[in-house]
């Protein structure tokens, strides 16, 4: 009995100080977009930012605007997004404290490899016109992420309304992923980021989607890391987003974004004071 007990004795001291360990872990919250969770790259930036500092990593993977807004709320301490235009508005309205770029890569227009449409060759800006033109069936994201604001932004540079009423235009909702396999399935076209495309080829639809339009400068996807203002989130953990803001943008945090890659392609290009 008395042996019982003395078991029994250690078991909790032992539940007690897993308790307490976890407890003193400082745990970081950050609002992100799909692409960087879709790809893979959030769980091996966590892994090497705990390692240096003792910080857990926990995130929320949304489009770029719904992490703008859950910043706004106060929701996350830090945001890592890839939306330029709508950055710059967040900071300019106060709401975040600093932004830093941290790496890229690229757009590319995505369809099926008989590209019934004929975009193979064009620039761009003229793809999305000939998409209207040829009433070609497109997904969209349509869910306000930094994909999604390109799409808009390049249906503006072509000089045309977002097609959004058009019956050959199909608005998901959706994460990257998801839109992709819709529009493979399909036989349609869409508007991917470079990094998710390469997750989508290690999958067993790759055959669905090749690469059409691709290099244009409208095509660069920058992503940039926002520390939020106290004076509007007065309970946000500063010292941690600011700790891996640092971290994000250093010789470490930047290899770590280097280094990650799938079927041997870099997915991310480290970017940090260039």
């Amino acid at each position: 009995m008395r042996g019982t007990v003395f078991a029994l004795f250690l078991v909790l001291a032992g539940c007690c100080e897993l308790g307490q360990a976890q407890a003193q872990t400082p745990v970081l919250l950050m609002a992100t977009t799909t692409s960087t969770e879709d790809t893979g790259l959030l769980p091996e930036l966590a892994k090497a930012f705990q390692a240096r500092t003792g910080i857990e990593l926990r995130w929320v993977a949304v489009g770029t605007g719904k992490a703008l807004e859950m910043g706004k709320a106060c929701d996350a301490d830090v945001l890592l997004v890839h939306a330029p235009g709508a950055e710059r508005n967040f900071m300019d309205k106060g709401y975040g404290q600093s932004r830093r770029e941290v790496m890229y890569n690229d757009f590319v227009v995505l369809g099926p490899a008989s590209d019934p449409a004929g975009l193979k060759g064009q620039d761009v800006v003229k793809a999305m016109s000939t998409l209207a033109g040829k009433k070609a069936q497109f997904f969209s994201r349509g869910d306000n992420s930094g994909t999604h604001m390109a799409e808009l932004a390049l249906w503006k540079a072509a000089g045309l309304p977002v097609p959004d009423r058009e019956a050959w235009y199909v608005s998901t909702g959706q994460g990257m992923l998801q839109t992709m396999s819709m529009a493979g399935e399909r036989g349609g076209y869409c508007l991917a980021d470079r990094g998710t495309f390469i997750k989508y080829e290690a999958g067993p639809q790759a055959k669905n989607l090749v690469i059409l339009v691709e290099g244009a400068k409208e095509l660069r996807n920058q992503y940039s890391v926002i520390t939020l203002n106290p004076n509007k989130c007065p309970l946000v953990k500063s010292d941690l987003a600011q700790t891996f803001a640092d971290w994000l943008v250093s010789p470490p945090g930047q290899e770590a974004v280097a280094s990650f890659s799938l079927l041997g392609k870099q997915l991310f290009f480290p970017n940090a004071g260039q």
